[in-house]
Protein backbone atom coordinates (compact mmCIF):
# COMPACT_ATOMS: atom_id res chain seq x y z
CA UNK A 1 0.00 0.00 0.00
CA UNK A 2 1.04 3.67 -0.73
CA UNK A 3 0.90 6.48 1.80
CA UNK A 4 -0.44 9.49 0.76
CA UNK A 5 3.12 11.51 1.53
CA UNK A 6 4.82 9.16 -1.02
CA UNK A 7 2.15 9.33 -3.57
CA UNK A 8 2.37 13.19 -3.43
CA UNK A 9 5.83 13.42 -3.62
CA UNK A 10 6.04 10.84 -6.37
CA UNK A 11 3.61 13.33 -8.04
CA UNK A 12 5.63 16.81 -7.51
CA UNK A 13 8.47 14.47 -8.94
CA UNK A 14 6.69 14.14 -12.24
CA UNK A 15 5.20 17.09 -12.52
CA UNK A 16 8.57 18.87 -12.50
CA UNK A 17 10.43 16.04 -14.97
CA UNK A 18 9.75 15.30 -18.78
CA UNK A 19 8.29 12.17 -17.79
CA UNK A 20 4.64 11.64 -19.20
CA UNK A 21 3.81 8.63 -17.28
CA UNK A 22 4.99 6.61 -13.98
CA UNK A 23 3.65 3.19 -12.94
CA UNK A 24 4.86 1.28 -9.98
CA UNK A 25 3.69 -1.67 -8.53
CA UNK A 26 4.22 -2.75 -4.96
CA UNK A 27 3.07 -5.71 -2.61
CA UNK A 28 -0.26 -5.56 -4.60
CA UNK A 29 -1.03 -2.43 -4.99
CA UNK A 30 -0.63 -0.42 -8.17
CA UNK A 31 -0.15 3.09 -8.83
CA UNK A 32 -0.07 5.05 -12.60
CA UNK A 33 0.70 8.36 -12.98
CA UNK A 34 0.17 10.11 -16.64
CA UNK A 35 0.73 14.11 -17.11
CA UNK A 36 -2.29 15.79 -18.70
CA UNK A 37 -2.00 15.95 -22.38
CA UNK A 38 -1.48 12.10 -22.43
CA UNK A 39 -4.16 11.00 -19.95
CA UNK A 40 -5.43 12.65 -16.69
CA UNK A 41 -5.84 10.52 -14.44
CA UNK A 42 -4.07 8.44 -11.28
CA UNK A 43 -4.46 5.47 -11.19
CA UNK A 44 -4.46 3.77 -7.89
CA UNK A 45 -5.29 -0.06 -7.53
CA UNK A 46 -5.38 -1.51 -4.45
CA UNK A 47 -6.75 -4.86 -5.05
CA UNK A 48 -8.69 -6.18 -7.55
CA UNK A 49 -12.49 -5.04 -6.88
CA UNK A 50 -11.02 -1.25 -5.52
CA UNK A 51 -10.58 1.26 -8.04
CA UNK A 52 -9.51 5.27 -7.10
CA UNK A 53 -9.27 7.32 -10.06
CA UNK A 54 -7.58 10.81 -9.20
CA UNK A 55 -7.21 13.72 -11.78
CA UNK A 56 -3.38 15.18 -12.22
CA UNK A 57 -2.58 18.45 -11.92
CA UNK A 58 -4.34 20.52 -14.49
CA UNK A 59 -3.00 22.32 -17.28
CA UNK A 60 -4.37 24.77 -19.36
CA UNK A 61 -6.61 23.62 -21.99
CA UNK A 62 -7.77 25.86 -24.31
CA UNK A 63 -11.77 25.22 -24.35
CA UNK A 64 -14.23 24.90 -27.34
CA UNK A 65 -16.05 27.64 -28.66
CA UNK A 66 -18.73 28.95 -26.82
CA UNK A 67 -22.60 30.11 -27.97
CA UNK A 68 -22.72 34.37 -27.53
CA UNK A 69 -25.07 34.10 -24.39
CA UNK A 70 -22.34 31.83 -22.63
CA UNK A 71 -20.19 33.53 -23.98
CA UNK A 72 -20.84 36.59 -22.39
CA UNK A 73 -21.60 35.20 -19.08
CA UNK A 74 -18.25 33.10 -19.16
CA UNK A 75 -16.28 36.62 -19.66
CA UNK A 76 -18.47 38.47 -17.10
CA UNK A 77 -17.57 36.03 -14.54
CA UNK A 78 -14.07 35.78 -15.09
CA UNK A 79 -13.74 39.61 -15.09
CA UNK A 80 -15.42 39.51 -11.22
CA UNK A 81 -12.90 36.57 -10.67
CA UNK A 82 -9.84 38.72 -11.79
CA UNK A 83 -7.45 39.54 -9.17
CA UNK A 84 -8.90 36.80 -6.90
CA UNK A 85 -6.43 33.70 -5.53
CA UNK A 86 -7.81 30.44 -5.50
CA UNK A 87 -7.32 28.32 -2.36
CA UNK A 88 -6.91 24.77 -4.00
CA UNK A 89 -6.97 21.57 -2.92
CA UNK A 90 -3.39 19.79 -2.46
CA UNK A 91 -5.00 16.04 -2.15
CA UNK A 92 -7.95 14.05 -3.21
CA UNK A 93 -10.06 13.82 0.27
CA UNK A 94 -13.42 15.05 2.06
CA UNK A 95 -14.06 18.52 2.25
CA UNK A 96 -15.20 19.42 5.44
CA UNK A 97 -16.05 23.04 6.63
CA UNK A 98 -15.86 23.00 10.53
CA UNK A 99 -14.19 20.39 12.47
CA UNK A 100 -17.27 18.62 13.68
CA UNK A 101 -21.03 18.28 12.83
CA UNK A 102 -22.05 20.21 15.20
CA UNK A 103 -19.75 23.34 15.44
CA UNK A 104 -19.47 26.21 13.30
CA UNK A 105 -17.03 26.40 9.59
CA UNK A 106 -14.27 27.27 10.37
CA UNK A 107 -14.37 30.70 7.40
CA UNK A 108 -17.86 31.67 6.26
CA UNK A 109 -18.13 34.13 2.81
CA UNK A 110 -16.81 37.87 3.93
CA UNK A 111 -14.38 36.51 6.71
CA UNK A 112 -11.33 37.77 6.85
CA UNK A 113 -8.77 35.48 7.18
CA UNK A 114 -4.51 35.52 7.64
CA UNK A 115 -2.06 33.22 5.96
CA UNK A 116 -2.07 30.41 9.37
CA UNK A 117 -5.85 30.81 9.17
CA UNK A 118 -7.58 27.08 8.77
CA UNK A 119 -9.93 27.31 6.52
CA UNK A 120 -10.83 23.44 6.30
CA UNK A 121 -10.17 20.31 6.57
CA UNK A 122 -9.39 18.10 4.44
CA UNK A 123 -9.69 13.51 5.53
CA UNK A 124 -7.74 11.09 2.83
CA UNK A 125 -6.86 8.16 4.54
CA UNK A 126 -8.76 8.93 7.67
CA UNK A 127 -6.30 11.43 8.35
CA UNK A 128 -7.77 14.55 8.92
CA UNK A 129 -5.48 17.51 7.05
CA UNK A 130 -5.99 21.23 8.17
CA UNK A 131 -5.82 23.38 5.28
CA UNK A 132 -4.26 26.53 5.74
CA UNK A 133 -5.56 30.04 3.85
CA UNK A 134 -1.63 30.68 2.60
CA UNK A 135 -3.02 34.38 1.82
CA UNK A 136 -4.33 37.25 3.50
CA UNK A 137 -7.86 38.44 2.43
CA UNK A 138 -11.43 38.41 2.38
CA UNK A 139 -13.22 34.80 1.69
CA UNK A 140 -15.14 35.74 -1.56
CA UNK A 141 -16.78 32.25 -2.37
CA UNK A 142 -16.67 28.58 -1.09
CA UNK A 143 -16.72 26.79 -4.03
CA UNK A 144 -16.86 23.02 -2.08
CA UNK A 145 -19.96 21.74 -0.44
CA UNK A 146 -19.88 20.53 3.14
CA UNK A 147 -18.41 16.40 2.75
CA UNK A 148 -17.52 16.89 -0.50
CA UNK A 149 -14.98 14.59 -2.45
CA UNK A 150 -12.50 17.22 -4.16
CA UNK A 151 -9.58 16.57 -6.40
CA UNK A 152 -6.54 17.13 -5.78
CA UNK A 153 -5.72 20.80 -7.53
CA UNK A 154 -9.71 21.62 -7.34
CA UNK A 155 -10.77 25.14 -6.51
CA UNK A 156 -12.48 25.16 -2.93
CA UNK A 157 -12.23 29.05 -1.91
CA UNK A 158 -11.76 32.61 -3.95
CA UNK A 159 -10.01 35.24 -1.73
CA UNK A 160 -9.54 39.01 -2.39
CA UNK A 161 -6.41 39.65 -1.09
CA UNK A 162 -5.22 42.51 0.93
Amino acid sequence: MFKLSEIKELIKLVDQTSVHELEIENEGARLAIRKPGKTEVLNVQTSPVAHTYVQAPAQAVPAAPAAPAAETEAKSESNSRAGLHSIVSPMVGTFYRSPSPDAPAFVNTGDRVNEKTVVCILEAMKLMNPLEAEVKGEIVEILAENGQLVEFGQPLFLVKPE
